[in-house]
């Protein structure tokens, strides 16, 4: 059945939603084989495993692609690679929510270029002053960051935004998931002189691969697949703020699977992140209904402008 206009905005949110509840879980798998496959590693092996499962589901078909589409795929792909490479650098040294807060400042910055309506640079704000206390909170309390975790981190963020401009050129000009199967092998092939020795090591441990699938699935599969599908629902800087539920989420995620505490001056700044994002969420609402009712009132006067039994078709000529 087709997908009503009016469904698609709150389709994208859920989308977003789901992308925010999988990617930190995954994170958070993923942190317990830094000791073993360090985190470039990890990257190598979780990028090289989701570019797997989604080249077998999808089955993409490059060779048809025109250049502009191999170039969106390319610049895709290495976006992907910079970006998880630097962010499980910087979890290796500072906990998750600070890190994932931190790397926010990426779309968040994006989502305040691109943002045009009065509402959605409150929002914005709204969630860099979480980013703010998330980050004091870093610095204040008993865990202070890493400065190096930070110095990745930040270079995440950038990759971040370049992902999410990359994510939306590749989801308008290739149809499908296939772009997003091509973009995971090109970013495969980038991490492939890390990954080599990291092969050998879990080629001699089963658990090993167990749990560097499942953080493939959880990191890769799962949020890359919604994201690509959301940013064809929602405009980029909505998008952008949504994913400010992401900070909450790996929070979450720290506390349940790594045991990392979260203080309360964090839980305040989770709170502020929540709020721009349900604050985003509702505006997109009331901004479809208002487009569906001018919209109505538009083809409503058209109608009526129209005159009653006018023959407006082409005059026969005599042959």
């Amino acid at each position: 059945m087709q997908q009503s206009a009016s469904s698609r905005p709150l389709v994208g949110v859920a989308l977003v939603i789901g992308s925010c509840l999988s990617l930190p879980f995954g994170a958070a798998v993923a942190a317990q084989l830094f000791p073993v496959l360090g985190p470039w590693g990890v990257t190598s092996l979780r990028v090289a495993i989701a570019a797997l499962l989604l080249v077998v589901i999808v089955r993409p078909r490059p060779r048809r692609w025109t250049r502009e589409q191999w170039v969106a795929a390319l610049l895709f792909g290495l976006s992907l690679a910079a970006m998880n490479g630097f962010f499980y650098a910087a979890i290796d040294r500072i906990p998750l929510g600070p890190a994932v807060a931190i790397e926010f400042l990426g779309p968040l910055v994006l989502a305040a270029i691109l943002t045009r309506r009065l509402s959605d640079a409150v929002w914005v704000g709204v969630a860099v002053l979480g980013m703010a206390l998330l980050f004091v909170d870093g610095i204040v309390g008993s865990e202070p960051l890493d400065p190096l975790g930070v110095v990745f981190i930040l270079i995440a963020a950038g990759f971040w935004a370049m992902y999410i401009r990359t994510s939306a050129r590749v989801g308008a000009m290739i149809p499908g998931s296939g772009g997003l199967a091509m973009g995971l092998v090109v970013a495969a092939v980038l991490l492939l002189p890390v990954g080599i020795p990291t092969a050998t090591v879990v080629a001699a441990d089963p658990q090993l691969l167990l749990l560097a699938g499942i953080t493939a699935v959880l990191s890769s599969v799962i949020p890359y697949s919604f994201e690509l599908a959301a940013l064809r629902r929602l405009p980029q800087r909505v998008f952008g703020v949504l994913l400010s539920l992401e900070p909450a989420f790996a929070t979450l995620a720290g506390w349940l699977v790594l045991g990392q505490n979260a203080t309360p001056l964090r839980m305040l700044a989770i709170a502020l992140v929540v709020t721009a994002s349900v604050g985003t969420t509702l505006g997109i609402r009331r901004q479809r209904r208002r487009d569906n009712e001018r919209d109505s009132r538009r083809e409503r006067d058209d109608r009526r402008d129209e005159p009653d039994g006018v023959f407006t078709g082409p005059i026969p000529l005599p042959d």
